[in-house]
């Protein structure tokens, strides 16, 4: 339902990100709550906008989330100049080879 996988929830119950409400004593299964839910929905997003599991604490030990939109702008911004960067790296590489330095027929 949220996304995350059983190991995904394993974990982020270990390092204390998406606890579950319960856990039955006899089979193990995990219970979440609405909230809990909520904050795994979130923690989908956060993975896809390249959040790091100490930034994902951040923002869930704020439980109010007022510092979330920043975070998503800065995050934002990181990969606006990450782009960027990798854009002129391919410019860089069409030059190379515009200069005939990459061809095999050169003697």
């Amino acid at each position: 339902m949220t996304g995350l996988s059983k190991e995904t929830l394993r974990y982020y119950a270990e390092i204390k990100l998406l606890e579950p409400v319960y856990i039955d004593p006899g089979n193990k299964y995990r219970y979440y709550d609405n909230g809990s839910y909520l904050v795994a929905r979130l923690l989908v997003y956060l993975r896809k906008f390249n959040f790091t599991i100490q930034e994902m604490l951040t923002v869930v030990n704020d439980e109010s989330f007022d510092n979330l939109e920043g975070l998503i702008r800065e995050k934002r911004q990181n990969l606006v100049e990450e782009m960027n960067r990798l854009q002129s790296i391919i410019e860089e590489m069409d030059e190379f080879f515009e200069l005939g330095i990459g061809d095999e027929d050169h003697d």
